[in-house]
């Protein structure tokens, strides 16, 4: 099938900029381009016929207002119409767009003096991931995780995109993160493959762990290492749960800043969004923003992977919901109110983590399982010693009806971030109790 002109053009910018970046992209990805059709149109059309005659886009007005049922809006306070009835663009919209880099900027200090695109905004991260694995996975391309991960990166990118996924264990012996072992997978799969994509969620779903400072700081040498020895490399951070920390040892920076402009073979890829960071799930507003090293002036480059993107979005979801977005940058223009509610709920959290960790200090629970660390995000885990996870998961929902996520065999997740503070030590002693009930089944 013929590329698209508008591909081409957007191709030749980035080919120019980053040579390294036209061999990353998926074939979808290399003929993605954004149409200059009804919606190019229709841009042009608000600029020069906004006080006469816009027969352009497919919404209806009233006297140049948007038309609206007033059952609908009653339930919507202070925000107009045309900003929450109409569509968005697909790119998002520009105020949001420059609000969340300017926060981003705020939160990695690392980010001041380099370049980076204008953030996508998607319909969520899991979305992100989604329009990531449109533009950068072919079938059987390599997909490094650790062995403890989200599992809906299955569906949207082995299921549907048909691209490996390899493991590496995420705790070494000594309980931090291990280093060894991802070295030893990300060089194993560099040594056979032109492009390895490694996805790196922390605070980690599901175990709750954060790599400490130095840790950190080896996972991004080790990658620039492999870009040096001439694999090309994307580096996907997931920050889903950016900013929940609840101790002092954990990277206070996104990954995403410090592995920026490492090497020319290295993409580095930030997902991350205002569903967990300000507590705002189901508005399902996301980003995704880009950095590599780039020959000459990054705009160009920059504008043509964006275009690319949001060619994505307009050949999927068309756009994400105006109104969550309006709701999410008019929060976002009062930083100080902003700031000061989000780390009360981060206080609240915190206290929970430290109540579980007081709780699981007893040793009466030593025989039952093991604590995986965790010092940041919504979750912990739990390493069983005695009971298949999933037998115990379904023995608390029917007889204590106590729910919980077993992940494999062995691990069974638990959410303290919908528990409160009093009920956690019923929680764990309910957990316990059912240990024992099928330790007492096999006896």
């Amino acid at each position: 099938m013929s590329i698209n002109p508008l591909a081409q053009e957007l191709n030749a910018i980035i080919k120019s900029g980053n040579s390294h970046l036209m061999e990353m992209l998926s074939k979808t990805g290399r003929r993605l381009f954004f149409p200059k059709g009804i919606l190019t149109q229709s841009a042009e059309a608000r600029q020069k016929a906004y006080d006469k005659f816009n027969a352009t886009i497919g919404i209806a007005t009233e006297n140049l207002h948007t038309m609206h049922l007033p059952s609908v809006m009653k339930s919507i306070q202070g925000l107009r119409t045309s900003d929450t009835l109409t569509y968005a663009p697909s790119f998002g919209i520009p105020g949001l767009r420059q609000a969340w880099k300017d926060a981003m900027i705020k939160k990695n200090p690392t980010l001041k003096d380099k370049q980076i695109s204008l953030p996508i905004v998607t319909n969520g991260i899991t979305h992100g991931i989604s329009v990531f694995a449109d533009m950068f996975l072919d079938p059987d391309d390599v997909l490094i995780f650790p062995d403890k991960m989200w599992g809906n990166n299955i569906l949207i990118m082995s299921v549907r995109r048909d691209a490996e996924i390899n493991h590496y264990p995420l705790f070494s012996s000594a309980g931090g993160f291990n280093i060894a072992g991802f070295e030893k997978t990300v060089r194993m799969h560099a040594h056979n493959n032109y492009k390895v994509i490694v996805f790196l969620n922390f605070p980690n779903n599901p175990t709750g762990y954060t790599p400490t400072e130095a840790e950190g700081q080896k996972i991004v040498d080790i990658l620039t290492k492999v870009a040096e020895e001439g694999t090309n490399v994307i580096a996907v951070t997931d920050d889903a749960y950016f900013g929940l920390r609840y101790e002092d040892t954990p990277l206070k920076e996104s990954l995403f800043a410090h592995l920026c402009n490492r090497h020319p073979r290295m993409l580095a890829v930030k997902l991350d969004g205002a569903t967990k960071e300000m507590f705002v799930w189901g508005l399902r507003v996301g980003f995704i923003t880009y950095n590599t090293m780039v020959d000459g002036d990054p705009i160009p480059f920059y504008e043509a992977l964006e275009r690319k993107t949001a060619g994505d979005i307009r050949g999927s979801i068309s756009n994400a919901s105006h109104l969550s977005q309006s709701i999410v940058l008019r929060a976002m223009l009062h930083p100080d109110e902003l700031d000061r509610e989000r780390e009360k709920n981060i206080l609240i959290l915190k206290s929970r983590a430290n109540k579980i960790k007081e709780i699981l200090a007893d040793r009466k629970y030593d025989d039952a399982w093991e604590m995986y660390p965790f010092n940041s995000g919504y979750f912990m885990c739990l390493k069983m010693k005695t009971v298949n996870a999933e037998t115990l998961r379904v023995h608390l929902l029917d007889k204590y009806r106590v729910g919980t996520i077993s992940i494999n065999p062995t691990d069974l997740r638990i959410a303290f971030s919908c528990v409160d503070e009093e009920n956690l030590q019923e929680l764990f002693d309910t957990i316990f109790m059912g240990i024992k009930d099928l330790e007492a089944q096999k006896a």
